[in-house]
């Protein structure tokens, strides 16, 4: 019996498992279609639950044949409770929709509350309904990213690569080859001035990424738009009160991997004073040694204590929702560095033909403390009238140590042959850069809402400082490769500069808008306008100090061990702020705009015409024999737009923008100043125009699920003057030679980008690239043998080139995975920049190119009950190189033991920065 018993068990589970089946579903926004991620699944009569996942599917497996009852939730969405019924095979896969959780039902109406771009479905749902072609990074996506500033988030974005500062970190955007002038910076779609000491141009790494609640892209404009973004725009939307209580922070470390090898050189700012002594004192003030701190020569060696990041955001609505408050605060303190090797030639005209006679090795350390800061206020008087204040201030602190040497081979570069003159260049310097902006907002309506008028006021500072940035030169020889310090002496003086400018904008908005009454399609007309004061001040001074006694008495290591230890006498004791590059300056801009609106069910169309009005002039308050010591800039321009969007289908459309831009030039760029900056002079061009650009674009746009993409487009750009720099000689003294803005006639580019972005359950890919061309034609110089004396004579010739920036190939490749049922979500997000243009030369063949490169970063992240969650970054795994060459070589140069000659190029300089970590813990509240 037992034998019976045991067989029919045994025939039973068989034929249950034969007949098991398994269902299949998604669960969807009953409003906007997007796919809901991480929302509970619940089958009743078992108890097993899952949780769907990035495209909103589920799956159970192993059931039952029959009736099931399923229960859906999610924290934004009212319960769905409903009947299923499943089969023994082939059952259907099901589609369920959640409505939102907010209902008032007396009203039988429904509050759906649609995010702002904070995750991807809003994001992709803000590119497929936006006027203008554009790209949206939501702030989920920023914080799963490897990324922490803006500056690196920007990357991932099609057609988007940057520019890196000294230390590896990304600093300023190049959109569609278009250089970082040629782009504006918005915050809450205001314009923010830029703390640069020369440019307008915006460091998006002043701003730590956890305080966007997105990063919007504009690639087109319309009439209701500033004008001066031939390349694009960069809006950073920061984070707005919330429908409910949110509580966000982040606590974190790192280290980076250069530094478990070797130490991080440091000094003291504590002594420094942000006023040099002719401020402190006055004009007729003769300063002493006394008046320098000596903190900036003394440096110290050690372990770098572990990086430091946090943030912290808290915000809600208050009396009844009219009242919204958010507060933000984030804090980043970083160790970076770098190390770099260059090689140059010892001929004036360096040529790719020349030989490398010069060996140049330096280290930079730097301490990064990033500090932001905003908050905003919004109150709801009534659904037609609304106000809100809000304020933001963001702080870079950069301490910068920088050791340099650099060597000159007597006779041939082979150091094992012949002496050779070593220069030993430290530099300490400290850099602070602060923005604040603060603006009040109005929104009206009023004729049953076809009337609306929207106002703002906004105040906004840039503010740039390099307090006593101090640089020492030991001179001497080697006898040998091993360098011997004790033969360096101290003969050239020790240089001390002041450096300081500040912009303050004061600017007015306006917007007036009218729904035309029509019985089907929509038609709204408006017009606007702004007023922006500009007011910018530069200041620039400089110190020289010089050994007192005979330069032979001060041997490194036998008269002095450390740089605090020399005896120093000012050699200029009033300084040198009687130069060009202390200045006022201001600029006036005036613009309205007149724009219409169209749409009916398959097109929409926004058109109009825009003036804009510049008034921009500068003052030296030291002309010191300048022949232009006052200018100015007026000039008028009309800008007109066109976007028309054709909707294929619910899922595909077609888009289409033409605008008219412009670019004016910097302060910097217009002031006739002459400057030695690192290893070459620059001076200022008041003749400078602004460019002037005709754009074209055409994408087409499908949006097959919430979360996917499928983008793929066209651009052209034909740009009147552009402006770009280049080494010319002096017009008097030919063999000066300057680093110096310029127009050059008429250049254009054109361009291919492809978007693509899926989700299949736990696993997705996000893949775009971008392919540029453009053409710019400048004159250079050449070298042409004298018939007569039979020497070299100078030529100039044209030559066409790529614009200076653009990179041919752009590519970003992630591989995303998440597991909403075990909490863990992570991402392999690797980008690759094309070769391009770094320096354009004075001389014909001899640009400086950069070599593509790829950069891999990851990040992963593990979620637990109650909001929290751990997480890892990593940056830079490959530690890829910033590498320069020029096209061309000498043999001679094979000798070399570096082996520079790669093909047909010259390396003539490789910078490596290392790896970076980030380990931390987040803490999330909603409800």
């Amino acid at each position: 019996m037992k034998n019976v018993l045991t067989v029919l068990l045994a025939s039973s589970i068989s034929i249950s498992a034969a007949y098991a089946t398994k269902i299949k579903g998604k669960v969807l926004d009953a409003q906007t279609g997007e796919a809901i991620v991480g929302a509970t699944v619940l089958l009743e009569q078992n108890g097993l639950s899952t949780k769907t996942q990035l495209d909103g599917s589920f799956e159970f497996k192993g059931l039952a044949a029959g009736t099931a009852r399923i229960h859906i939730r999610h924290v934004a969405y009212a319960e769905l409770i409903s009947e299923i019924e499943i089969k023994k095979e082939n059952t259907p896969h099901f589609t369920f929709q959640l409505s939102s959780s907010e209902q008032t039902l007396m009203e039988v109406t429904v509050k759906g509350k649609r995010n702002g771009g904070d995750d991807d479905p809003s994001a992709r749902r803000l590119e497929k309904n936006a006027s203008q072609i554009m790209n949206v990074v939501s702030a989920r996506a920023i914080e799963i990213s490897p990324d922490i500033t803006v500056a690196n988030v920007v990357q991932r974005v099609s057609g988007v690569s940057i520019e890196r500062n000294s230390n590896g970190e990304g600093q300023y955007a190049i959109l569609r080859g278009m250089d970082k002038r040629y782009n504006i910076t918005l915050v809450n779609g205001v314009k923010v001035p830029s703390p640069d000491n020369k440019y307008r141009y915006v460091p998006l790494d002043l701003f730590p990424s956890d305080m966007l609640e997105r990063l919007e892209i504009y690639k087109s404009l319309t009439p209701n738009m500033e004008a001066d973004a031939i390349g694009g725009v960069v809006n950073m939307v920061m984070k707005s009160a919330p429908s409910k209580l949110l509580f966000q922070a982040n606590l974190a470390t790192g280290y980076g991997q250069r530094y478990f090898n070797r130490d991080f050189g440091s000094f003291s700012t504590s002594g420094v004073s942000s006023k040099s002594p002719y401020e402190l004192h006055g004009k007729n003030y003769n300063a002493t040694s006394a008046d320098f701190d000596k903190g900036t020569l003394d440096y110290t060696y050690k372990k770098p204590s572990p990086d430091l990041i946090g943030n912290l955001t808290i915000g809600n609505r208050y009396l009844d929702d009219k009242l919204g408050v958010i507060l933000g605060a984030s804090y980043q303190n970083l160790h970076r560095g770098s190390h770099s090797i260059f090689y140059k030639s010892s001929v004036v005209d360096v040529n790719p033909n020349a030989v490398i006679t010069e060996q140049g090795d330096r280290q930079y350390d730097e301490q990064q403390q990033r500090l932001g800061l905003h908050n905003k206020i919004d109150y709801r008087f009534n659904p037609n009238h609304r106000l809100s204040f809000y304020q933001m201030y963001v702080n870079l602190s950069n301490v910068q140590l920088r050791d340099a040497v650099n060597t000159i081979y007597n006779g041939q570069y082979d150091p094992s042959i012949g002496k050779s003159e070593l220069t030993y260049v430290t530099r300490s310097r400290k850099t602070q850069q602060q923005i604040y902006t603060g603006n009040v907002q109005g929104e009206h309506h009023f004729l049953d809402n076809r009337l609306s008028f929207r106002w703002s006021g906004v105040f906004s500072s840039a503010r740039n400082e390099l307090p006593q940035n101090t640089s020492i030169s030991l001179d001497g020889v080697e006898e040998n490769f091993i360098r011997r310090r004790t033969s360096l002496v101290n003969k050239s003086p020790v240089t001390y500069r002041w450096e300081r400018n500040t912009d303050e904008d004061r600017a007015g908005y306006w917007d007036l808008a009218y729904k035309v009454p029509m019985a089907e399609n929509k038609l709204e007309i408006s017009t606007g306008g702004l007023y922006r004061d500009k007011q910018r001040s530069s200041f620039y001074n400089n110190y020289n100090l010089s050994p007192i006694a005979d330069e032979a008495k001060y041997k490194y290591g036998v008269d002095f061990q450390k740089y605090t230890d020399l005896q120093l006498t000012v050699s200029n004791a009033t300084g040198a702020v009687a130069n060009a590059l202390t200045y006022d300056a201001d600029e006036k801009t005036t613009a309205v705009y007149g724009m219409f609106n169209y749409e009916n069910d398959k097109l929409q169309m926004i058109g109009g015409i825009r003036l804009e009005h510049t008034n921009q002039g500068y003052k030296l308050l030291f002309p010191a024999g300048e022949k232009r010591p006052e200018g100015s800039q007026i000039y008028t321009e009309w800008l007109p737009s066109l976007t028309i969007k054709y909707h294929l289908d619910k899922k595909q459309q077609l888009h289409a923008a033409y605008y008219r831009a412009l670019n004016r030039p910097g302060f910097y760029e217009i002031v006739p100043s002459s400057v030695v900056n690192e290893e070459f002079m620059e001076r200022g061009n008041p003749d400078l125009k602004h460019a002037l650009a005709d754009n074209f674009d055409l994408r087409y746009e499908l949006f097959p699920e919430a979360s996917s993409q499928f983008l793929v487009g066209m651009f052209y750009k034909k740009i009147k003057n552009p402006i770009e720099y280049t080494f010319q000689p002096d017009e008097v003294r030919r063999q000066d030679v300057y680093y110096t803005p310029g127009n050059f006639g008429t250049a254009k580019n054109f361009g291919l980008e492809v978007d693509y972005i899926k989700y299949i359950q736990k696993f997705g890919v996000k893949a775009n690239y971008t392919y540029t061309h453009s053409r710019i034609t400048t004159t250079k110089m050449s070298r042409k043998t004298n018939e007569v004396t039979q020497d070299p004579d100078p030529i100039f010739l044209d030559q066409t080139r790529p614009l200076y920036g653009q990179a041919a190939h752009i590519a970003n490749l992630s591989l995303l995975y998440k597991d909403t049922n075990k909490g863990w979500e992570g991402q392999l997000a690797g980008s690759y920049t094309g070769s391009r243009i770094n320096t354009v030369s004075q001389f014909l063949n001899n640009d400086l190119w950069q070599k593509g490169f790829i950069q891999l970063d990851a990040s992963v992240e593990k979620k637990f009950s109650r909001g929290w969650a751990i997480f890892a970054k990593a940056n830079n795994i490959l530690n890829t190189a910033m590498e320069l060459y020029v096209k061309g070589t000498n043999p001679e140069n094979d000798k070399i033991m570096e082996k520079l000659v790669q093909g047909d190029n010259t390396l003539i300089r490789k910078d490596l920065y290392g790896q970076n970590y980030v380990l931390g813990l987040r803490y999330n509240l909603n409800k």
